[in-house]
C-alpha cells in the first residue's frame, strides 16, 4: 500500500521573460533531476470507532532537511491543521496535499468510492519527500574542503544527500535574512509540488499513471496528466502567493516540450481562497477550460544538455521580472521591438532544432556523420565535414541554429540593460561566448530569466567533456544534470533503495 511518484526539474533555453505573456512560447527542457514522493498510510487498519472521526492523522518527512511535520486533516474541507513541526513547514506541500485531497473528493462521484476514499484518509497519510543532490548547490562545501570543482566530485556524493543551508547574513536595513537553502535553479519548489501531487491523485484513486514512465508524457493517458497538472499549477501558484506563467509545473508535469502558458483568470477562484470553500474551489478550477498549450519537443539526438554553476552570487528572480515589466511600461514601443525580435529569434532556433530531428530520422547515418565530425571542431569548420547535399543541409541548420541563439543572447542582454538588470552580465557573456567557440558546442547561454545563478550549454556527441572540463578551469561547477523528457512517472519503489542496492563507496560532503 504506497506509491511512489516522481517529477523532473527543468531548463527553459528559450523564452525567457516572453513565456510570462500568451502567446508567446517557451522551450522547456525537463532533466535528470527529480523529486520523488513517497505516500502510504500511517495506521494498518481503522478502528471501530473511526467513522465518527472528523479528523485524518497528516505525517510529511524531509529526511535530508531532517524537517518532520505532523497535521489533522479535515476530512469534510480537505484542510490541514498542523499540530507539530520540527523546523519550519513547506507552503508548496501543505498546498499540494489540500489540493490534491480536495480534487480527488471532487472528481471521486460514486458513493461506494467515496466511502472508500475517507476510509484510506482516515487511516492516515504518511508522505515522505527526497530531492536530487542535482536540485541543490554544494559548491561551498566543495570549496570549503578544497575539493576540485569536478562533476566527479559530486558523483561521489552519496544519494539524496543531507542539505546544508545559507549561513544568516544581514541584509541591506541590517536585518538579520533566514538561512536559505542553496539551490541551482532546476524548478525544485515545481517539482516537488507536482510529485506530491501525483503521487496523492494516484494513491486516492483519482488518476491512474501506471503508464507514464513508457512514453513522453505530453502523448500519454491525456486527461491523468491534465488532471495533475490543473491541480499541481494551482497549489504551486497558491504557494508562491501569485500566478506565474507555469512553466516549471508544466516540465514537471508533461516533461520536455514548448509550452504556452495559461490564461491566469482560471485561478481567479483560487486567489480568494478561505478553508472552508476550498472543496469548491478546486471544483471550479478542475471544470475550467484549460488553456495552455505543449506541443512535443525535445532536444535532437546525440546533443547533450550540460549545466554550471559559476558560484558569482544569486539572482532574484521575481525581481528582475518586476524590473523587466516596470521597463515595457516606461518604453512600450523599445520593449515591443525588442519582444518581437526575440520572438522571431526563438521561433528560428526552435524552427531549427526541429528541422535537425526530422533530418536525424530521414537521413540518420548522414545526420550521425555530419554531428559526431563537428563535435571535434569549432564551428568555423563545421561546413568543411559536408560531402554531400543530405550533410549540407545538417550542417546549414546546426549552423543556423546557432545564429539563431547568438541573437537571442543580443536581445536579451539588450533587454538587461534598458531595464537595468543583469539577464547576461559581463562574466556570463565572457564565459558563454568562450563556450561556445570550443569544439562541438551549438549553444551556451543563461536559462530562463538569466542572471548569475546558472550557465547551460547544449553539446553535440561527447564534446560536453571537454566544455565541463574548460569550466571547472575557469571556477564553474559542472552539474550532473543531463536532459531527460519524460515528465511526472509512477516509480516502482522508494528511491533510496534502489540507490543503496548500486551505490558504491562514496565521500561524505558536509
Amino acid at each position: 500500500m504506497e506509491v511512489v511518484a516522481s517529477a523532473p526539474g527543468k531548463v527553459l533555453v528559450a523564452g525567457g521573460y516572453l513565456v510570462l505573456e500568451r502567446p508567446n512560447p517557451g522551450l522547456v527542457l525537463s532533466t535528470t533531476a527529480r523529486f520523488y514522493a513517497i505516500v502510504r498510510p500511517i495506521h494498518d487498519e481503522l478502528s471501530p470507532d473511526s467513522w465518527a472521526w472528523a479528523w485524518a492523522d497528516v505525517k510529511v518527512t524531509s529526511p535530508q532537511l531532517s524537517r518532520e511535520a505532523a497535521y489533522k486533516l479535515s476530512i469534510k474541507n480537505s484542510t490541514l491543521q498542523l499540530t507539530s513541526a520540527r523546523e519550519s513547514t513547506n507552503p508548496f506541500v501543505e498546498q499540494a496535499i489540500q489540493f490534491s485531497i480536495a480534487a480527488a473528493k471532487v472528481s471521486i462521484t460514486d458513493k461506494e468510492k467515496k466511502d472508500a476514499l475517507d476510509k484510506l484518509l482516515l487511516r492516515g497519510l504518511n508522505i515522505t519527500i527526497l530531492g536530487s543532490n542535482d536540485f541543490y548547490s554544494y559548491r561551498k562545501q566543495i570549496e570549503a574542503r578544497g575539493l576540485p570543482l569536478t562533476p566527479e566530485v559530486l558523483l561521489s556524493l552519496p544519494p539524496f544527500c543531507s542539505i546544508t543551508f545559507n549561513s544568516e547574513v544581514a541584509n541591506g536595513t541590517g536585518e538579520i535574512c533566514k538561512p536559505e537553502v542553496a539551490k541551482t535553479g532546476l524548478g525544485s519548489s515545481a517539482a516537488m509540488t507536482a510529485s506530491v501531487v501525483a503521487a496523492l491523485l494516484h494513491y486516492l484513486g483519482a488518476v491512474n499513471l501506471s503508464c507514464s514512465g513508457q512514453s513522453s508524457s505530453v502523448t500519454a493517458t491525456g486527461r491523468d496528466f491534465d488532471f495533475v497538472h490543473a491541480i499541481a499549477q494551482s497549489a504551486h501558484c497558491i504557494a508562491q502567493g501569485k500566478i506565474g506563467s507555469g512553466f516549471d509545473v508544466s516540465a514537471a508535469v508533461y516533461g520536455s516540450h514548448r509550452y504556452t502558458r495559461f490564461s491566469p483568470e482560471i485561478l481567479s477562484s483560487a486567489q480568494v481562497i478561505g478553508g472552508s470553500c476550498l472543496p469548491d474551489v478546486v471544483a471550479d478550477i478542475v471544470t475550467r477550460r484549460w488553456d495552455h498549450e505543449k506541443t512535443q519537443f525535445s532536444l535532437p539526438p546525440l546533443m547533450c544538455l550540460l549545466l554550471g554553476e559559476p558560484g558569482t552570487g544569486g539572482s532574484s528572480t521575481p525581481s528582475m521580472v518586476g524590473s523587466v515589466k516596470q521597463w515595457q511600461k516606461s518604453d512600450p514601443q523599445k520593449a515591443t521591438d525588442t519582444w518581437s525580435k526575440l520572438g522571431m529569434a526563438n521561433s528560428v532556433l526552435e524552427n531549427q532544432l526541429r528541422s535537425l530531428s526530422k533530418l536525424s530520422e530521414d537521413h540518420w547515418d548522414a545526420y550521425e556523420s555530419v554531428v559526431r565530425s563537428c563535435s571535434r571542431l569549432t564551428f568555423m569548420k563545421w561546413t568543411e565535414v559536408a560531402t554531400n547535399q543530405q550533410q549540407e543541409l545538417i550542417v546549414k541548420s546546426l549552423l543556423a541554429a546557432r545564429d539563431a541563439f547568438l541573437e537571442i543572447r543580443l536581445h536579451m542582454r539588450e533587454m538587461g540593460v534598458a531595464a537595468g538588470v543583469p539577464i547576461e552580465p559581463e562574466s556570463q557573456t565572457q564565459l558563454l561566448d568562450a563556450t561556445m567557440n570550443m569544439e562541438g558546442v551549438l549553444l551556451a547561454g543563461v536559462p530562463g530569466a538569466g542572471g548569475f545563478d546558472a550557465v547551460f550549454s547544449v553539446t553535440l556527441g561527447e564534446a560536453s567533456g571537454a566544455v565541463a572540463n574548460a569550466w571547472s578551469s575557469v571556477g564553474v561547477l559542472p552539474l550532473l544534470v543531463r536532459e531527460d523528457s519524460r515528465g511526472v512517472s509512477l516509480e516502482a519503489g522508494d528511491p533510496r533503495t534502489e540507490e543503496v542496492s548500486t551505490a558504491v563507496s562514496s565521500i561524505q560532503i558536509s
